[in-house]
């Protein structure tokens, strides 16, 4: 006899990752008496704001069953472009963040044209452009922090007070990009295009769907919160950072992968990210209050990367 799940209930697909994220919040909160305050769980938000918003431009590439290499180095990019015009040559601050978000574009429309029209893999493309984007960062900012931005810059780092907890614009604007996307992948034509190219894109094909614009789209889309990572980045840290962004490439992924989106495409669900960047948060956060070294902290993160694609490849199997 088969056990149906309630109705209730959230999807399989996040409802691993929210077990997983309470049972984190569980064993921290009994190793410290820190970890349960309102303005922990605050200062968690504004850390992974930057790698959340990432997560989602990431998450719309792996459900197409692409990989984005290359996410960090354009955001890094994206924060350069537009605190160097702003504070270098006096650009007006809100022009100079749309110069930002469109460099950021432009990648993910490369990206898009070389996955598209030359066939590339994915993996390949946003391993060439991590390294183009980089160099440019470098040359562009001569390896030099920008400093004395405008208001406009860093006012999603800016703060208000909620009781007891001081929460930043910056992570208002990650929850509601991503109660956003959970709609538009969700209830729009567009949404349900992205899901049916990852799951079979010949069959998609066949059936009338341009597959080749939704790819397109998807790079240039997830090009655009790269860009929104990058002005939170920057607004979080008040500077523009030639070296930022090194990491975020495999934290995003980390994240997404961890939230349920199978690496092989046209499975997971977009607030399955969000639960996967605030998993990595927690442990990196709690950790750091129990004392322990940054370099568990990486191993820790490893196995769990480990686990869930274990988790997805088996599960895969058993669907078969």
């Amino acid at each position: 006899m088969s056990i149906t799940k309630p109705s209730w209930l959230p999807p399989v697909a996040t409802l691993g990752p929210l077990i997983a994220l309470l049972l984190a919040v569980i064993f921290f909160a009994t190793q410290s008496d820190r970890f349960l305050s309102v303005q922990n769980f605050s200062l968690i938000l504004q850390q992974v704001m930057v790698v959340g918003l990432i997560a989602i431009g990431q998450t719309l590439i792996i459900l197409t069953a692409g990989i984005d290499l290359a996410c960090g180095a354009v955001m890094a990019l994206g924060g350069i472009v537009m605190t160097k015009l702003a504070v270098d040559s006096g650009m007006n601050a809100y022009l100079a963040i749309a110069c930002g978000l469109l460099v950021c574009m432009a990648f993910g429309l490369i990206n898009g044209l070389l996955v598209t029209r030359i066939r590339l893999p994915s993996f390949i493309v946003t391993l060439g452009t991590l390294n183009i984007a980089f160099a440019f960062t470098q040359l562009y900012s001569g390896a030099q922090t920008i400093t004395g931005l405008p208001p406009a810059m860093t006012f999603f780092g800016n703060t208000f007070r909620l009781g007891n907890a001081e929460i930043n614009y910056g992570s208002l604007l990650m929850l509601a990009l991503y109660l956003f996307m959970w709609w538009g992948l969700r209830e729009t034509q567009p949404g349900r295009h992205v899901y049916a190219v990852g799951n079979n894109p010949e069959a998609t094909r066949l059936t009338g769907i341009a597959t080749d614009r939704v790819l397109l789209g998807v790079y240039v889309t997830a090009g655009l919160f790269y860009g929104i990572a990058s002005l939170l980045s920057v607004a979080r840290t008040g500077v523009g950072d030639p070296n930022a962004g090194q990491t975020e490439n495999l934290s995003a992924i980390t994240a997404v992968v961890l939230g349920g989106t199978s690496l092989f495409g046209g499975r997971g669900m977009i607030l399955g990210s969000l639960l996967g960047a605030l998993i990595v948060g927690v442990f990196r956060n709690g950790l750091t209050l129990m004392g322990v070294a940054s370099v568990y902290q990486v191993l820790i993160t490893g196995i769990l990367v480990i686990l869930a694609v274990t988790t997805d490849q088996l599960s895969r199997k058993g669907a078969r």
